[in-house]
């Protein structure tokens, strides 16, 4: 299948393309000023929060606002933020304490209560996409004005980890839902917020207890077209876009005053199954879903649609975190795929693929291919788009209407194997009922598993845990298809000491203009 023919798929998927409400937002007009640097991103930034979502360049800026006790940095070490102590004294607890001096934009200083409510606040969201990374929310237990004990029910020894995803508010204006506007601890402040539009605007917080940072203000901007974000690079408006597709960056890269950096990914992008099919329903076999997965071409997707800046997964985590082990590979055999859905008596099988646009780059040709391969062994397949800003959160806890695959990206906020497969595979039957899974992941087995790993002090049986239970959800074939991309950034030449991390977020503050 050449590229020409992968790229001109979507001609005859266009009767079963179903574009959700919404509309493109309009590019950004007029070049930033010598002190202000404008970032444009393909998601609507709808928060700056990261209780119910959190995708990756969005770190970028919730983290200038507001900060964590710890983040996870380059080669994903762990680093100490707001804490200059977390240390594990006991096997259920964690000795945490404040830095001296640290504060908020108005001048008050964080508090252990400020830690505490975060906790409380992040615990009170139903569907929330942190805490899934947590087998418990800790307790806080004040020592004295900045020393606090984290407290859990068992073990949790990457901890410290976790915590590099927990923002800090000051306690009275902290809510069980994600803030837009507020006091926060980092370097920049809020001047302006529409998370309808996803426009932002930030300025450079005086009072902040770090080193002072580089550039005085801030531009966010959502462009979800991409030839939009291509064209306002080309023409100055816009100094750092994200998520590019293979053929943006190439035509960006040969642009005078513009370069590319890029960084092996952490973040899996997935066709994942939808599991709350109930029983006798053909896509609740995992028989079913394997065949499936023989019908996707995924080396001509990575070799034509993505050109080469993604690999296949060959493993339900990408290999780049600790702890993570290769369990197979993702196999095209359409002969066989034809064969196994007949001995398993499917036949004229219908399937709706929904995903959000700019969930990743090249996202509609993806699926426009996918669809043609599964029509080649039978299966009628609709898609079904949806614009940033809609409603398609409701879909995914299944309080909407009815799908079976799902177009979605997981990234890694802790660098760790166990914390991504908590998130994507540790759901319960209790967590269900709030929607707190991913998908309607509920495997009992796996989730004891991924629990008893997860207490495990001891580094190398844990590893070993893990290593087991991996295997073991890589045979329920959990995804139509899955691949890590490339992290790709395009800025201009002006924009210096972007240290682009694998999590595809950087350090605003240490950021500088030239010119």
């Amino acid at each position: 299948m050449s590229r020409r023919t992968v790229l001109r798929i979507g001609a005859g998927a266009g009767a079963g393309l179903t574009l959700g409400l919404g509309s493109a937002c309009a590019g950004p007009t007029g070049a930033p000023g010598p002190g202000t640097i404008s970032l444009g991103f393909n998601r609507s930034l709808v928060s700056l929060d990261n209780k119910l979502n959190q995708f990756d360049a969005a770190v970028t800026v919730q983290r200038a606002v507001r900060q964590t006790l710890t983040r996870v940095g380059e080669e994903l070490k762990l680093q100490l933020v707001l804490a200059d102590r977390f240390e594990l004294t006991a096997p259920t607890r964690w000795t945490v304490r404040l830095r001296a001096g640290v504060r908020y934009s108005d001048g008050s200083p964080v508090t252990v209560a400020d830690v505490a409510t975060a906790l409380k606040m992040y615990g009170q969201v139903n569907g929330s996409f942190i805490t899934g990374f947590f087998p418990e929310l800790p307790t806080v237990e004040q020592v004295d004005s900045r020393t606090f004990h984290l407290r859990t029910g068992r073990p949790l020894p990457v901890l410290d980890y976790l915590m590099a995803n927990i923002l800090i508010t000051p306690a009275k204006a902290n809510r069980p839902e994600e803030l837009s506007g507020g006091l926060g601890s980092g370097p920049y402040t809020v001047t302006s917020a529409n998370s309808g539009t996803g426009e932002y605007s930030l300025t450079r917080n005086t009072a902040y207890w770090g080193p002072r940072p580089r550039i005085d203000n801030v531009r966010v901007r959502f462009v979800p077209e991409e030839s939009s974000r291509v064209m306002a690079m080309r023409a100055g408006e816009l100094d750092v876009v994200d998520s590019l597709t293979p053929d943006s960056a190439d035509q960006l890269d040969g642009l005078p005053g513009v370069s590319i950096q890029r960084a092996a990914g952490t973040r899996i992008n997935q066709l994942f199954f939808n599991f709350r099919k109930k029983e006798g329903q053909p896509l609740a076999d995992p028989r079913v879903r394997q065949a499936l997965s023989l019908a996707v071409d995924g080396q001509a997707l990575i070799r034509d649609v993505l050109t080469g800046s993604a690999e296949a997964a060959r493993g339900v985590v990408p290999l780049t975190l600790e702890g993570a082990v290769r369990t197979g590979s993702y196999v095209y055999d359409p002969g066989k795929s034809r064969k196994m859905l007949e001995s398993l008596g499917v036949r004229g099988l219908k399937v709706k693929i929904i995903w959000e646009t700019g969930e990743f780059a090249a996202d509609t040709s993806v699926m426009e291919a996918v669809l043609e391969m599964l029509r080649d062994v039978g299966v009628a397949a609709t898609l079904q788009q949806f614009e940033p800003g809609g409603d398609i959160l409701q879909w995914r806890q299944g309080r909407r209407g009815d799908w079976d695959i799902l177009g979605n990206g997981f990234g890694s906020p802790s660098g760790q194997a166990i914390s991504t497969l908590q998130g994507m595979f540790g759901g319960t039957a209790e967590k269900e009922k709030t929607r707190d899974t991913y998908q309607g992941f509920v495997v009992p087995r796996i989730a004891d598993a991924l629990s008893n790993a997860s207490a495990e002090i001891d580094t190398a049986s844990r590893l070993a845990q893990l290593a087991t239970t991996q295997k073991e959800i890589w045979a329920l074939w959990p995804a139509l298809w899955a691949f890590v991309p490339d992290v790709v950034t395009a800025r201009r030449d002006r924009v210096q000491d972007l240290g682009l991390q694998s999590v595809n977020s950087y350090d605003l503050a240490t950021v500088r203009l030239e010119g």
